[in-house]
């Protein structure tokens, strides 16, 4: 099964306002195709294949008391690249269930270094490393606690960087949930006034986090016969790409591959969203297994078993696959932060995780962009009409790209650098 897992993620993630439809070049009007194939090479920015990446663990919380089973997440793990030079630093957030270095905080990164930046790239805290090792509660998806939580880790790796680099300004910016959590760091800052960003860029953003995580799981109703059909359906898409892959004369599984890939064996939309759906199932998976386990709040794991290093996870993992981010919220994220405010209701909750409760701050904070796409799959119908609403020139809007796909695309690394550059502005 972790083969299977390895494999579907592979897949799915190699895979004026308005952007004028007519120039803009990018090959895919299918938003279920763009999620997954994503940016082919012709299509895609030049960066350099390496930047001087150095990976580093950090410790947040000194005396922190971590499950066994959860030893290797006791320090947080992040990366940084820095110029020789003084330069501006940009600090990176992974979205959902993403890491430090993943591939999408991999090439933000290596654009930005590009250009003359110092980066830092941080995983989402919705990541098990962070749950861990960084997050105040241990229960990540509460935009205020998340804001926080990431606000410390970036003032913690900066005391150990300044003293090595020159910074001149400081920016922020992040893909999908973490363009949602550079929101609220960007208002949390000018509280805190540590960064004093000169600018903040949120990339593919949820509206409200409920109505996205909504849309995520219904995606897993597409599966023929439902939940249970998966992993018959999952191994013929993989019996399927492995088929391709004998006859391709790629070595690896990039976005060339996974081009010829599906255009082999043309996936209907369904089928499409189940996978897009499945992604982001194992990721709430992770996130809501981890976060049980620090909190022995019984979600999936009873309070009263205690797991070793060794123990088998096998039947709770089964446990945690189906139950999605709904399930999370009902059955474990509400009654938790309720029993931290009686007063609270799930109608509220619901309302507070979402950027219309910060309204009138995007739409005066000048030093805050956005860069989205028309047809975003974890945007209700009508949701992509806030941010052209409420940012004006400050949202650039994309005709297609479903969500993230585009994010490769020459034209969107392009914006993405000149939000941050002075001669942007």
């Amino acid at each position: 099964m972790i083969r299977y897992i390895s494999a579907l993620l592979v897949l799915l993630w190699m895979a004026t306002g308005w952007a004028s439809t007519e120039s803009y070049d990018y090959p895919f009007d299918n938003n279920f195709i763009a999620t997954v194939v994503g940016t082919p090479s012709e299509y895609r920015a030049e960066l350099p294949a390496k930047i001087p990446v150095k990976n580093r663990r950090i410790t947040i919380f000194k005396d922190r008391k971590v499950p066994e089973v959860l030893w290797h997440d006791r320090q947080l793990r992040y990366s940084y690249a820095l110029q020789k030079n003084p330069a501006p630093l940009v600090f990176i957030i992974a979205g959902t269930g993403g890491s430090h270095d993943g591939g999408k905080n991999t090439n933000m990164a290596r654009a930005f270094y590009q250009v003359g930046f110092h980066i830092v790239s941080l995983s989402s805290p919705t990541h098990m490393n962070f749950i861990v090792a960084a997050s105040n509660s241990s229960v990540p998806g509460h935009a205020i606690g998340d804001a926080a939580d990431l606000y410390r880790v970036m003032e913690r790796i900066w005391d150990q960087l300044k003293t090595k680099i020159e910074v001149t300004d400081f920016f922020l910016t992040g893909y999908s949930l973490g363009g949602f959590n550079t929101a609220f760091v960007a208002l949390l800052d000018e509280k805190r006034q540590t960064f004093n960003f000169t600018r903040a860029l949120m990339i593919n953003p949820p509206l409200q986090l409920y109505s996205s995580v909504s849309l995520l799981d219904r995606m897993l109703e597409n599966i023929p016969g439902g939940v249970d059909n998966f992993h018959r359906f999952y191994d013929r898409l993989v019996e399927e790409i492995g088929r391709v892959y004998k006859r391709s004369d790629s070595v690896s599984f990039d976005e060339e591959f996974l081009y010829q890939a599906f255009a082999a064996i043309n996936p209907d939309n369904e089928e499409l969203a189940a996978l897009i759906g499945t992604s982001f199932r194992i990721s709430s998976a992770n996130m809501a297994f981890t976060s049980d386990l620090m909190t022995n709040f019984g979600f999936i794991k009873p309070p009263n078993i205690y797991l070793k290093k060794n123990s088998s996870m096998a039947v709770y993992n089964r446990v945690a696959h189906r139950l999605g981010f709904t399930d999370f919220f009902h059955i474990y994220f509400f009654p938790y932060y309720k029993k931290q405010d009686p007063g609270l209701t799930r109608e509220l909750l619901i309302e507070r995780m979402s950027l219309t409760q910060i309204e009138d701050y995007l739409r005066t904070a000048k030093k805050i962009e956005v860069m989205h796409n028309q047809d975003d799959l974890i945007l209700e119908p009508g949701e992509i009409d806030f941010f052209p609403r409420v940012f004006g020139v400050r949202a650039k809007i994309y005709p297609k790209g479903g969500h993230c796909g585009n994010m490769d695309h020459r034209d969107n690394v392009a914006h993405m650098v000149n939000v941050f550059k002075p001669s942007g502005h």
